[in-house]
């Protein structure tokens, strides 16, 4: 009895540990955690349809939950096909994290807001036709290299088609039809050496088609567009082309559009008048009777003709003597109603013109015209400035006050370039930070100006950005209100923090990298025109509490002081620190410059160093100088690291975190990659590591010996 009783109780135990390892299981999921966590911030996006049958926001298993219209390879998600089901919404911010992803559709729903600027690596085909989508195609698309087929058809996308096409040689269908693209098509259309379908019909774009002439295509759709030019013999041959409502040149050079491109026979017309094309391209006119009879149809035609020609001519000799009078007599030109940046002088005393370009911000001669208006592009080459409406909350300068206890020293929490930060407690409950801007420290003084800025500062939106939500102009004051961010700075976390080497870890750090960097590359890459930061610093990037960075002060270049003494003050704290050498030479900032910034916070996040430190010896004072040359060397990197990783990081993950650093800190600004280059070497370093952490079951597997 007593043996009977064990070996029930043995298969009790059995079946318990059964069942338990199946709960597990079942806890865990199949699904890689990486998608599940993109999938549930798409579906939180997305409204949390309830056409999305099987989906949730929390917890949740796609692959092993057999989520609607989700298709997965063992633990992967490799399709998404959720298309004409009313969804609306936006994508979010977190398609990126699908690695496995090739096909995404999300056609004929009411999804609206911009493209993701930021994609799943490897998609062979991304289908988001018949939907509401705004703004322009992401720069991301470049690096799509296994993309076979893309359609955005009947969207609301707008501006010129980016030239990100040179490395999509796999692409076999290109649909950009039916929205308001405007401008001449990329050069990097000649590099789509296996496009075969190409509709671009229903936009707004202007130019040739001699891009296309090297192309395969079999269908070419470019009707009610602004096209002109003259269109090739290529071109023509193609068996599939439409080109109704466009202004292409029908000369004699090439054969006309398709009607006229063969030759046409009626045969119950006995004069035969039809146009015929022969081989070498020429018109032979054909005329029953004398073939060298000349009508006064052409006769008439060459002297109308040549009249134009001269008019013509006269008109541009006159309009270019008074261009260049015009050019003589003042020293401020316009173009559209974008003023040009007012001339400067050089230390030679000569005058340089420099014309305003959306990459470039000159410090001594910012205006609020050539930075943060918005430009429309009409058909005729001119540019409008479209002012926006200030979207951010008002607030009367007493709520403010009640709100910082009249702004008191307890409540300070940070000061910057433009004045002091301070935390503030509303009567709701709500806590804010707020920004009080001391006035001598602004450049734009006129208050329509400044509520520009704000405006524009006020529709910054990603997940990496602190949100102005408010502002205050009254009596003179200039406040700007954030969303508070309450875990500090990545500045106070890398050298006030005792327990870094406990929170800062590896991944971390190239997590840290990777948001600031994506932050960035919205403003450069998604916001028209770019948003140049000028301020990047451990300082300005926050963090929450599950250590997400926020980069703050986006938007405030505009109003930076624009004074000598505000350029020489610049110079002296940042010249060996965050700043690149062309500002310290010539006061101009660019996203390049910005990437050199972002290059310095990395090396802060490798060697846990302040990039300008008077204590330390001469030679280590900068961090750049001293740290860039040993960038390449192994041994001489595994001394740089910050002492606090315990050399917990692996070998390969750490050389190339050091060669994303060595371009970005290019003395060049030339050298210096786009920083959507940056996020990209980001996302694979972040994705390797975390495999590498998965299949190691201990933390020994991430030591500096792997």
């Amino acid at each position: 009895m007593k043996i009977k009783c064990t070996h029930s109780s043995f298969e009790f135990r059995l079946v318990l540990l059964i069942a338990l390892v199946f709960n597990l299981s079942v806890v865990q999921g199949v699904t890689d955690p990486s998608d599940v966590e993109a999938l549930q911030e798409l579906y939180i996006s997305l409204n949390c349809s309830t056409q999305l049958t099987g989906w949730t926001s929390i917890d949740g298993d796609p692959c092993g939950e057999s989520w609607m219209g989700i298709t997965c390879q063992t633990s992967a998600i490799v399709s998404i096909q959720i298309s004409g089901l009313g969804l609306s919404g936006s994508m979010g911010y977190m398609l990126s994290g699908l690695g496995s992803l090739k096909i995404l559709d999300v056609s004929d729903n009411r999804i609206h807001e911009s493209i993701p600027y930021q994609l799943p690596p490897n998609l062979t085909k991304f289908n988001i036709a018949n939907n509401n989508f705004s703004g322009n195609l992401p720069y991301s698309i470049a690096s799509l290299l296994s993309l076979s087929y893309l359609n955005t058809s009947s969207n609301s996308l707008g501006q010129s088609v980016g030239d990100i096409f040179a490395n999509l040689t796999d692409l076999l269908t290109l649909d950009l039809s039916h929205n308001n693209l405007s401008g001449n098509l990329p050069t990097s259309f000649s590099s789509l050496s296996n496009l075969l379908v190409l509709h671009l019909q229903n936009n707004q774009l202007t130019g040739s088609l001699h891009v296309l002439d090297g192309l395969p295509l079999t269908d070419l759709n470019v009707a009610n567009n602004n096209f002109s030019g003259s269109i090739t013999q290529k071109i023509s041959s193609i068996s599939n082309f439409i080109y109704d409502g466009n202004l292409f040149d029908e000369s004699p050079a090439y054969p006309p559009p398709r009607p006229l491109r063969r030759s046409r026979h009626n045969k119950g017309d006995s004069s035969g008048s039809h146009a015929s094309w022969g081989s070498d391209g020429q018109s032979c006119n054909s005329f029953k009777g004398n073939k060298n009879r000349l009508t006064i149809g052409p006769i008439l035609g060459t002297v109308l003709g040549s009249l134009v020609v001269v008019v013509l001519a006269a008109a541009a000799l006159f309009a270019g003597i008074c261009k260049k009078k015009r050019k003589d007599n003042t020293t401020k030109n316009s173009f559209g109603n974008i003023p040009l940046i007012p001339e400067r002088v050089n230390n030679k005393g000569h005058e340089q013109r420099t014309k305003p370009t959306p990459t470039t911000l000159d410090l001594r001669s910012l205006t609020m015209e050539n930075l943060m208006c918005h430009k429309m592009q009409g058909n005729n080459g001119s540019v409008n400035i479209v002012k926006s409406p200030v979207i951010a909350t008002s607030y009367n300068i007493s709520t403010l006050q009640g709100a910082t206890n009249s702004f008191s020293q307890e409540n300070l929490v940070g000061e910057g370039t433009l004045g002091r930060v301070y935390r503030g407690k509303f009567h709701n409950g709500k806590v804010m930070a707020i920004k009080k801007i001391e006035n001598a420290a602004l450049s734009l003084q006129d208050e329509d100006n400044f509520l520009e800025a704000i405006s524009h500062m006020s529709r910054l939106r990603h997940p990496n950005i602190t949100l102005l939500t408010g502002y205050c102009t009254e009596h003179g004051q200039r406040l700007l209100v954030h969303d508070y961010i309450g875990n500090g700075s990545l500045q106070d976390m890398l050298y006030l923090s005792d327990d870094r080497s406990k929170v800062l870890t590896w991944n971390v750090r190239i997590k840290l990298a990777l948001g600031v960097a994506r932050a960035l590359e919205y403003l450069h890459e998604v916001c028209l025109p770019s948003v140049v930061h000028r301020n990047l610093k451990s300082a300005n990037i926050l963090l929450d509490q599950e250590l997400n960075p926020y980069l703050s002060d986006c938007g405030l270049a505009a109003l930076l002081p624009n004074t000598e003494r505000q350029v020489s003050s610049a110079q002296m704290v940042g010249s060996f620190g965050y700043s690149a050498p062309e500002f310290a030479l010539s006061g101009i900032y660019t996203v390049k410059s910005d990437v050199y910034s972002f290059g310095v916070l990395m090396l802060e996040l490798l060697t846990g160093r302040k990039p300008l430190d008077s204590s330390r010896v001469r030679a280590e004072q900068s961090l750049v100088r001293w740290a860039t040359p040993q960038l390449h060397d192994l041994d001489a990197l595994a001394r740089m690291v910050d002492p606090a990783l315990n050399g917990m990081y692996a070998v390969k993950s750490l050389l190339q975190f050091a060669d994303i650093i060595s371009f970005c800190v290019q003395p060049e600004p030339e050298f210096r990659p786009p920083i959507p280059e940056v996020v990209q070497a980001l996302v694979r370093l972040l994705q390797r590591a975390s495999i590498q952490k998965r299949r190691s079951s201990e933390d020994i597997g991430f030591y500096m010996n792997t």
